[in-house]
């Protein structure tokens, strides 16, 4: 079974946030990484770009799949994971932790209330 921490929001996409004052730290999550396999490549935002909620953000890419990244709440890329250029198996090895993808400063952070619980996105998982 999947890791979900709790303290986390969830969309339905498989991404996570972790809120930090203004910002949150978007990746995916343990259950999407494992479905995807070894990651061999991820493609994130640009520092700057403004995204909406739900909008294409990136690509991760494995060597089974390649899947979209969606920014989970609106606002401005304040930092990527440079890492992950040359280790993105970083996010396999730490989905939750030093796997982050990218922070973005919240535009409105009321849109955390549209995301999953950790409760509500364990649900989704076992009805798939």
């Amino acid at each position: 079974m999947s890791e979900i921490p709790a303290e986390l929001r969830y969309r339905t996409s498989h991404e996570w946030v972790r809120v930090e004052n203004d910002v949150a730290v978007v990746g995916i999550t343990d259950h999407a990484q494992d479905a995807m396999g070894d990651l061999v490549y991820v493609e994130l935002p640009e520092v700057g770009q403004v995204l909406a909620t739900g909008e294409e953000a990136g690509v991760v890419e494995s060597v089974k799949a390649a899947s979209d990244i969606y920014a989970p709440v609106s606002g401005e890329v304040v930092a990527i994971n440079d890492a992950l250029e040359d280790e993105p198996e970083l996010v396999n090895q730490e989905a939750f932790g030093n796997g982050w993808l990218f922070k973005i400063k919240m535009a409105d952070p009321g849109e955390l209330k549209e995301m999953l619980t950790a409760d509500q996105y364990q649900e989704q998982l076992d009805s798939e």
